[in-house]
């Protein structure tokens, strides 16, 4: 019997779409440990089906040993070319069985451009069609679900499937022809190690460079300001009016000038503003501020919200959109949130306030009209919801009444300022975690004369830019136009994992300088901000059916061609500015320490068959060793408070970071153990049990 098949982007998603369409019981059904549903609408049979993501991925085509540029690609399934997607094999093959009954199609993946073309390669390379339905929606509720269903499109949204081609096409031939270069580079010079480049890692990377060069090249230098404190109905403390001096002679002239003197108030000058609340979040703006008061990563922030929007308490978050749309009913929403009703009846009016960014593909982030109950939430969860509701909430709201006072005083013909700023009326930040100073000055008269209690003189030095923290860099990519509100948390998380870049508060290793300066001096054009904005604009022509791909994607293999003949003229020397900073990350990354034997070599990070080690680097002279845990090892330069012994960092997939003495026979490991002999105990007959 046919039936029309709908092909969802992730396993939840299929889930709940079968739940809203389905007039009866939903019949679920497995394939090779994989779900799908079967159900009835309108008496028409329907097979829900899901991917993973991206079921198909571009692999060199008749590659024989390692050149660049490439510009030889075929479509493939994931799985083929990447070990890690090897779980996508089932999925792929539940699709091939689904098809072939298969009468009708829907694609009901996220409606951007990776949903999109997810879809579209499912159904050109294993339904073989070129054309299905399409659904379009925002949130996973049951009624938006079924109102998406009912009004479908007949046709694919293919400019979108194919500036998503396009620029997987773009990327995977500039990112791999750009990290076989630096690679082969560094390997002709002498070593072997994967250096990865990329069409935005790179641009992304260099700016990180250039602050990370301001600040060590940054020379402070001293200065002083000159402040009075006068007395009134409160203390102020008025700067002089120049602000910074840069010599100390010419501030301790004014001092002599102004001591034993009063001040006279000149001018008294208020003024009151009305400040608006933010726009609701797009993805940009709530992992900034998600980084700013919880410290989460941006890609931390994304996947909390993707798993908030797959629950159907948001809506879509990989938006860049800041407007809101009233189609969405936003009293229905409201009324919805009776969790929140302290904070709603604020609310005078129905009218957010719109923000200035548009997306075409959705709105800004918004709760849905089906909030979940905050205490089945997990932490991380309940404070990006809230964070979310509040700011939708926020948008309601009057704006906030602020008043800014500027008062001069004269001290003996010499200029000194108190400004003052304080909320007449809170408005929006009543509700919404914002940070306003305060400084609420005493209201005085005109050209009355007040005592000065004391001068003070401040000495300080200028400071060196602050470094890019996970929030501001984010923030600084899309002021660029530096890859897509999708692909941003995902290039910063390649740059740490290149070890090009450490730390919460952003510092470039000495490896990512080497490489930035490197492709900056070489290779210019690897690390223009301008060339990868033009690209970026390029793509949007697709959308909007101004450009068609293959004129893109030629200009782009011109201009590869010229790049990459320049850099094989300079391959060699490229190799050799690599080398160093290539070697010594390598033994940043491994080193843990003095060897405890011998106290000449250092322990250094070793793998086996058996899993890793430590060993001393003057082995066979020193044979000392040491067993470590499983997980990644990372270096990090502490010693145990308890035995004093080096400690390492032991990271696990979906477990927190924890730090590891390594010697077995600490007083603190000790104690736990002795402290947990039952949960030892069942932990191993667990794993017993598993063996068996």
């Amino acid at each position: 019997m046919s039936y029309e098949l709908l092909i969802a982007e992730k396993p939840v998603a299929a889930r709940r779409i079968a739940e809203a369409l389905s007039d009866n019981q939903i019949i679920k059904k497995i394939y090779k440990k994989i779900p799908y549903y079967e159900i009835t609408h309108k008496k028409k049979k329907i097979l829900v089906g899901c991917a993973v993501g991206h079921l198909f991925g571009l692999k060199e085509k008749n590659g024989k040993g390692w050149k660049y540029p490439l510009f030889s690609y075929e479509w493939r399934p994931i799985y083929e070319i990447s070990k890690k997607s090897s779980f996508t094999k089932n999925y792929l093959d539940l699709f091939k069985k689904l098809v072939k009954e298969a009468k009708e199609y829907t694609i009901c993946t996220d409606f951007d451009i990776e949903g999109s073309l997810i879809g579209y390669n499912i159904l050109r390379f294993v339904a073989n069609k070129k054309n299905a339905n399409r659904m379009k929606f925002s949130t996973l509720t049951d009624e938006d679900l079924l109102n998406s269903y009912c009004n479908k499109s007949k046709h694919l949204d293919i400019e979108q499937a194919i500036a998503g081609e396009t620029r997987h096409i773009l990327d995977w031939e500039w990112g791999l022809s750009s990290t076989r270069a630096l690679t082969l580079a560094v390997k002709l010079a002498g070593f072997f190690k994967i250096l990865s480049s990329g069409r935005v890692q790179s641009p992304t990377l260099y700016l990180l460079a250039k602050r990370e060069e301001e600040i060590k090249k940054f020379k402070p230098e001293l200065f002083w300001q000159l402040f009075a404190q006068i007395k009134a109905k409160a203390d102020i403390l008025a700067i002089h009016s120049k602000g910074k001096f840069t010599k100390k002679q010419n501030v301790e002239k004014i001092i002599k000038k102004c001591k034993n003197h009063p001040a006279i108030l000149k001018k008294q000058i208020t003024r009151q503003y009305k400040l608006p609340p933010p726009p609701a979040f797009n993805i940009t703006s709530l992992q900034t501020e998600a980084y700013r008061l919880f410290g989460y990563s941006p890609k931390q922030t994304l996947q909390i919200a993707q798993q908030l929007y797959l629950n159907a308490y948001i809506s879509y978050p990989r938006t860049s959109s800041e407007k809101l749309d009233p189609k969405i009913n936003y009293k229905k929403i409201l009324k919805a949130l009776s969790e929140f009703k302290n904070l709603i009846k604020g609310i005078k009016s129905l009218k957010p306030v719109q923000g200035k960014k548009k997306d075409p593909a959705h709105i800004a982030i918004y709760p849905t009209h089906s909030p979940p109950k905050l205490s089945e939430l997990t932490e991380q969860e309940k404070k990006i919801y809230k964070l979310i509701v509040r700011r939708f909430i926020a948008a309601f709201y009057p704006d906030a009444v602020r008043e800014t006072a500027n008062l001069e005083f004269d001290i003996n013909k010499e200029i000194f300022i108190a400004k003052g700023l304080r909320t007449l009326k809170q408005g929006w930040t009543e509700i919404y975690p914002a940070t306003f100073k305060e400084n609420i000055l005493p209201e005085l008269k005109q050209n009355k004369i007040y005592n000065v209690k004391k001068l003070i003189l401040k000495q300080d030095k200028t400071k060196p830019p602050n470094r890019y923290s996970q929030g501001s860099i984010i923030a600084e990519m899309e002021k660029r136009n530096l890859g897509t509100k999708a692909t941003r948390h995902a290039i910063l998380q390649i740059l740490y994992d290149r070890h090009y870049i450490e730390g919460r508060s952003i510092k470039v290793t000495k490896l990512g300088l080497a490489v930035a300066e490197t492709l900056k001096k070489y290779v210019p054009e690897l690390t223009s901000e301008k060339l990868t904005k033009h690209f970026e604009q390029e793509l949007e022509k697709i959308l909007k059916k101004k450009k068609k791909p293959a004129t893109i994607l030629n200009e782009a293999q011109k201009l590869l061609k010229k790049i990459f003949n320049k850099f094989k003229k300079k391959e060699k020397q490229i190799g050799l500015d690599l080398l160093k900073a290539t070697k010594q990350t390598k033994k940043e990354l491994s080193v843990v320490g003095k060897c405890l034997m011998c106290k000449k070599g250092n322990l250094v990070i070793r793998r086996s068959k058996y899993g890793q080690f430590l060993a001393c680097d003057k082995y066979p002279k020193c044979s000392f060793t040491k067993s470590l845990p499983q997980g990644l090892i990372k270096p990090i330069d502490k010693k145990c408070e308890s035995c004093g012994f080096p400690q390492v960092q032991v990271i696990r997939k979906g477990k927190r970071p924890f730090n590891y003495c390594i010697n077995k026979k600490c007083p603190k490991k000790l104690e736990w153990i002795k402290n947990n002999k039952d949960k030892i105990e069942n932990f191993k007959k667990k794993i017993n049990k598993t063996k068996s």
